[in-house]
Parts: structure tokens; sequence; C-alpha cells
């Protein structure tokens, strides 16, 4: 039988959150079902609450950076047990038989992963809620081990901001050594400067905020770079092998190109509201340059990232929040206002 689920939803574009009732799926036999205890707010939540994107489902129940603990598991699931520690990131399902599902990179499915909201299942028919609420169904495959060394509420917005920027730092050969920039401290930023200084690397902080700084070299920047300042974008010229650019608003690429080496590469991992100005591609021919771009990160990367995570003892820095208060969040997050991921305790949902 379907399970009542208590949370809180967008009903229409732009409208505030409010207090909601859904159904999520019987569980079947090889699913597990959680109870929420925090989701992160992502900015990507801000986006497609308000219509932001070309595809918005409503009514949206928002969410992908999941915590919590096991609380039923099917008869065929053999990787957890109740009370198990456990996450859920940007994903829910995918075909699992594609050539990119077989390479775990189940996040470019062929036929189109079932993302944990504003998606559909893979019945390309049943509309998905995320984590805004008191607890989830999710087949077994998607469900991730969160570390127990990690603080449960700190580590749920790795789920998203931590996939998203190991995946990257990952595929672009990131180790001892490499010379890593870092656009926006925020919510992907700051678990970014985490990761690429637990790797070994070389990391300088790209910010427009100089009150940031102190918050950087705590995170373990080795430099910092103020972009509003001229002469500090001039000296940061032809320094880095990777620029990892989290900026979630459209502007001008050339400054983040200008400071990469020969063979340097761009990496864009935040979602813009509309498209970024034009690159003169005569400019990356000339420095032999790479602009790309990376979707959040397979099952299998996602799980290693959260072990890494554990090893080296990296977690968000949040501020935790009760439900009542997202709409109020959402305010603070167009303000970057935040330091640097809200985390909502879910044992503050009513059922009323």
């Amino acid at each position: 039988m379907p399970s009542q689920a208590h949370g809180w939803a967008a009903l229409t574009p732009k409208a505030r959150l409010e207090p909601f009732q859904f159904e999520r799926r019987d569980v079947g036999d090889e699913d597990v079902s959680i109870k929420i205890a925090y989701c992160g707010v992502c900015h990507s939540d801000v986006h497609q609450a308000r219509g932001e994107w070309p595809v918005a489902i409503f009514p949206m129940v928002p969410g992908h950076e999941i915590a919590g603990h096991v609380a039923m598991v099917g008869p065929l699931v053999t990787k957890y047990k109740v009370g198990d520690t456990v996450g859920v990131g940007c994903m829910v399902d995918s075909c699992m038989q594609c050539r990119q599902c077989e390479r775990g990179l189940e996040n470019y499915c062929c036929g189109g992963a079932s993302f944990t909201y504003n998606s559909l299942a893979q019945d390309k028919k049943t509309p998905l809620y995320g984590g805004y609420a008191d607890h989830v169904v999710v087949r077994e495959h998607f469900v991730l081990r969160i570390p127990d060394n990690l603080d449960l509420c700190r580590a749920t917005p790795l789920l998203c901001a931590g996939a998203t920027t190991y995946a990257v730092l990952k595929y672009w050969g990131v180790t001892q050594g490499t010379r890593v920039g870092v656009a926006g401290l925020g919510g992907l930023g700051h678990v970014a400067v985490q990761l690429a200084h637990a790797m070994g690397a070389a990391v300088t902080v790209f910010t427009h905020s100089p009150n940031k700084v102190a918050a950087a070299k705590k995170l373990g920047a080795d430099h910092w770079v103020n972009t509003t300042n001229a002469e500090e974008m001039t000296a940061a010229r032809g320094k880095l092998d990777l620029m990892v650019d989290t900026l979630g608003i459209a502007h001008d690429l050339h400054p983040h190109l200008g400071a990469l080496d020969i063979d340097g590469k761009l990496a864009l991992v935040g979602i813009p509201d509309h498209a970024h100005p034009a690159v003169n591609t005569s400019l990356l021919i000339a420095c032999r340059q790479c602009v790309g771009g990376s979707l959040i990160a397979g099952i299998p990367e996602t799980q290693e990232m959260l072990d890494f995570c554990g090893k080296h003892n990296i977690t968000a820095t949040v501020e935790k929040i009760n439900i009542d208060y997202v709409n109020e969040a959402y305010e603070r997050i167009l303000k970057s206002d935040v330091h640097f991921r809200f985390v909502i305790d879910l044992a503050s949902l009513t059922t009323e």
C-alpha cells in the first residue's frame, strides 16, 4: 500500500512553500524506505521552485540532499538494514541497462534518469517528490551509505555539493600539486575547496566577497583573489591548471579563462538561470584550453566521495533551520546571505 507523506511544497511557480500531503509508493522488493532527518537547501531548489528552469512540475516538493535512517527494506534488499544511516542525492532511479548506467554514470542515463524531484519515475508518468518531507522510498541501488564518523546534519549537503564537485575534480585528474581555482565560495565552492585540498591540490579561491578570505583559509585554500580587484586578477593570470566555476548566475567566463595556464580547463558546475555570454573561441585555440561541464555524479562515484569525506573528515558548513523557515531561507540564498548551506531539520515537520 502507498504511504501517506507530509512535506512542504511550492504549489505553483514562485509561490511560497507550504505544508503539503502526498503519497509515496509502496516499498517494493528492491526498495528502501528512509525516515528523513535532514535535507539540504540547494540553490537549484530555488531556481526550480520558482519555475526558472525549462522543466517545472507542480506541485513541487524540493530537496535532493537527503540524510536519514532506514525505516523499512524490501525482501530483496541486501545492502541495508533498518536503522542504517543513509542518504539520497539527486537521483532515485534510471534504466540500469544502457551503456551509461552500466558504466556507473546513471546521471547520464540514455533514457533519462529519474531525478529526486521535479522529475518523473521510470514509467515516465509518475511525478516524484523530494526531501522536504518526512520520508522517502528509493530503489536500493540509489541509496548511499553515510560514514558514521561524519555529523549527519553537516554531511547532508555532500549528497549534491560534494558529488558535483568531487566528480569534476576527479574527471580532470586533480592530484598532488595540481593548481586548482574555485570560483565562488558558496554551497558548492566551500566543499570543492576542502576536496581539492584533501587531494593535494594548491587551491586558490576567487570571490567578490573579501569577508570570505578567513573562511577560505580555514577550509584549506592556499591563496585567494578578490575578483573585484583588477590588480589581483591581473596577478592571477596564467596560474591555474583547473578552474571550478560554481557560480549559479550568468557571467563573463573570460576572466576565469585568463587565470588558466596553457592546457588549462574551465569546469562549469553552477547552472545559471540563463546562458553565459559567448566565449571567444580564438582564446581557447591560442592557449589550448578547454571549457567543459559536469552534471552531479553517478552512484559509484558519489559513494566514493562520501567514503573520501569520511576518511578526511570533510563536511559542509551549515545553518540548521526549521521547515517553516524555508521561504525566508530562499530569500537569503538569493542575497548570498548563508554560510554556506541551509539544512532543514525534519524533526521540525508537523503532520497536523
